[in-house]
């Protein structure tokens, strides 16, 4: 099933016969034409999730064919500080750690963000013994078609990411992942993010990359260093990590206000937000009445690029949400994706992350003619 999904959202992006290719010239049917890079960008959340385990090369090459023209790697650090693509440090729920007998001795308790976790980390592995272990599904729950792909892939690094965007004709729009936790056990994220990127000759204005993060003070630290795009993530609710070290009472309600979105763009160039900032959700999950926030953004010369679009009815909002909900396998099943990012577009989006960037693509391609 996993496969026939693919290949129909791969042939979803042909139209006419032609492969609609990323940063053609568009015709904006919300008004106006819209070429090249203001078309809406559809980024590869984690690669392809909706489709191969998430931050493997299975995912990434699978948004890449599906037309992504961004692949999104999450970043950490290995013990000898060599930046791998997991969506968090802790590697018990996306590897077969646990069925490593001479691994278990490095099942530890560490506070990450000020939370407390259990498992086993990237930091405390030289990438030599982090090959040994194997991708797995992160939520087989909701993804059981993925857990065909479990163990066939490894922990890929930043550099290999950047290899397949190459041959693959994308952009990367990495992230990194507790910033403020790796700089203080000695392995900042930044400095070699940079090298990796400049190594690959990716380090210029002109580069497809744009670096994003939900902390805030390395970016304005990255803003120094390179002229390549940076993206604030701004969550749903609580605070910027660094902030909160730092002892400053600011949280991402406050980076949403007019003053808030006036300092981000004195370093960045543009905000993820997530889509609920966009358009709130009630306890149902439900949509409310949309915010001013990409208006707002707009106006102080900030892209916007939301996430997550996902494509189990469990992870979507109640309105795009479709079949029977008494039936066990509606949590899984998948919503309304193209209606829900078309009602994004339509609110002036610049981009989404998206779990299935061939439905994304496919409307962007229907929405945007050239």
């Amino acid at each position: 099933m996993g496969k026939m999904r693919l290949a129909a959202a791969a042939l979803a992006v042909v139209v006419g016969g032609t492969l609609m290719v990323p940063g053609s010239a568009t015709a904006d049917r919300f008004g106006g034409e819209r070429h090249g890079a203001d078309a809406p960008l559809i980024i590869g959340h984690r690669g392809a999730p909706a489709f191969r385990p998430e931050h493997t090369l299975l995912s990434y090459e699978a948004a890449a064919k599906m037309g992504a023209d961004y692949i999104e790697p999450d970043l950490v650090s290995t013990k000898d500080h060599v930046l791998v693509a997991r969506h968090e440090n802790e590697i018990s729920g996306t590897t077969d750690v646990e069925s490593h007998p001479e691994f278990a001795g490095r099942r530890v308790t560490k506070t990450i963000d000020g939370v407390p976790i259990t498992g086993w980390f990237t930091e405390d592995f030289t990438l030599a013994e982090l090959r040994t272990l194997r991708a797995e599904e992160r939520i087989p729950d909701l993804r059981p078609d993925n857990t065909a792909y479990n163990g066939l892939a490894l922990i890929p690094t930043f550099d290999e990411v950047i290899q397949l965007a190459k041959r693959y004709g994308v952009g990367v729009y990495p992230e990194t992942k507790h910033p403020t936790y790796f700089d203080s056990i000695g392995l900042s994220l930044e400095e070699p993010l940079l090298e990796t990127l400049n190594r690959n000759g990716w380090g210029d204005r002109r580069s497809p990359v744009f670096i994003q993060s939900f902390e805030t003070t390395n970016l304005k630290e990255l803003r120094t260093r390179t002229k390549l795009p940076i993206i604030q993530l701004i969550n749903g609710s609580g605070a910027p990590y660094d902030l909160v070290a730092a002892g400053d009472p600011r949280t991402y309600n406050d980076l949403v206000t007019p003053d808030g979105l006036r300092d981000i763009a004195r370093y960045a160039d543009g905000i993820g937000p997530a889509t609920s900032r966009i358009v709130p959700v009630d306890a149902t999950g439900k949509l409310g009445q949309p915010t001013s926030l990409v208006r707002d953004a707009h106006r102080r010369g900030l892209k916007v690029h939301p996430f997550t679009v996902r494509d189990e009815n469990a992870q979507l909002p109640l309105d795009y949400r479709l079949g029977n909900p008494a039936s066990p396998a509606y949590p899984r099943a998948t919503g309304d994706v193209m209606g829900w990012v078309e009602r994004l577009f339509e609110l002036g989006v610049d981009g989404v992350f998206a779990d299935d960037p061939g439905l994304a693509r496919a409307t962007r391609d229907r929405l945007f003619e050239r």
